[in-house]
């Protein structure tokens, strides 16, 4: 059984515009609650006991949230890792790739979870993705937008052919949620690749590397997702919880 999940939350989210002038989008509030708070919740009902935080826009923020973020009845390690400290400045090492590159020591030899903090998963696909075997596995759900999306191209078998970005022509919308399994054979591909056009590091040319070696699956997410990005979300992942709540209660009732 999987046990480490790495989440990357070292950006501050500029979409978020000025929820997030003065603190991480991770720590935006919903229902009163920061945004990360759900997604650690969702992490432990899920049964993922160590947890690898890695940080850098506003660390004192997140580790002051950390301090008073509690969750009964289970024991369980954060661990904190500031992405700058270990790969320099943003304007250095940048990109999806970076939060992977700074978890090799820590993760060693062991299959891990990796995602990011600013989508919202449920625990039913967190626990889908527990997968403790010799493929590395990337998370898809289908999207009615595919082109606002990496697009996932599967060879038939499960496998994963290749992710292509933001597609201009439609080639199917089973899109990328950030949400991984990977083996330690990713360590070696994330320092491989080179800057995408983009300037950045994109972890998703170190999966195509891997996936070139038939050593990616595809997994179809069976719930809801969301990408946390933008002010409207903040309703959007409200509703949702308050609908979730109410399922919850009316279950109990019966």
């Amino acid at each position: 059984m999987i046990k480490k999940v790495v989440i990357a939350a070292a950006g501050q989210g500029t979409r978020m515009l000025q929820l997030s002038e003065n603190k991480s989008k991770h720590l935006i509030e919903v229902e009163k609650r920061p945004f990360l708070a759900y997604l650690l919740d969702n992490i432990l009902k899920a049964g993922y006991k160590e947890i690898i935080l890695v940080v850098g826009y506003r660390e004192d923020m997140i580790r002051k949230f950390l301090k008073n973020y509690r969750f009964d009845g289970v024991d369980f390690d954060i661990k904190i890792i500031n992405q700058f400290d270990i790969l320099g400045p943003k304007e250095k090492e940048y990109g999806t790739a970076c939060p992977i590159k700074c978890v090799k020591d820590l993760i060693k030899n062991e299959n891990f979870i990796s995602l990011v903090g600013d989508n919202f998963y449920t625990v039913e696909d967190l626990k889908l993705m527990n997968i403790d075997d010799n493929y590395n596995y990337v998370a898809g759900v289908q999207n009615d937008h595919p082109k606002n999306y990496g697009v996932l191209i599967e060879d038939g078998d499960d496998f994963l052919d290749g992710i292509v970005e933001k597609p201009k022509e439609f080639m199917g919308n089973l899109i990328n949620t950030s949400l991984y399994k990977f083996t330690p054979e990713i360590f070696e591909k994330v320092f491989q690749i080179e800057k995408s056009e983009r300037g950045e590091f994109e972890i998703t040319d170190a999966i195509s590397l891997l996936s070139k070696e038939k050593k990616v699956k595809v997994k179809k997410m069976k719930d809801f997702w969301m990408d946390f990005g933008r002010p409207e979300d903040v309703e959007k992942l409200s509703n949702f919880l308050e609908n979730a709540d109410c399922k919850k209660v009316a279950e109990k009732s019966k």
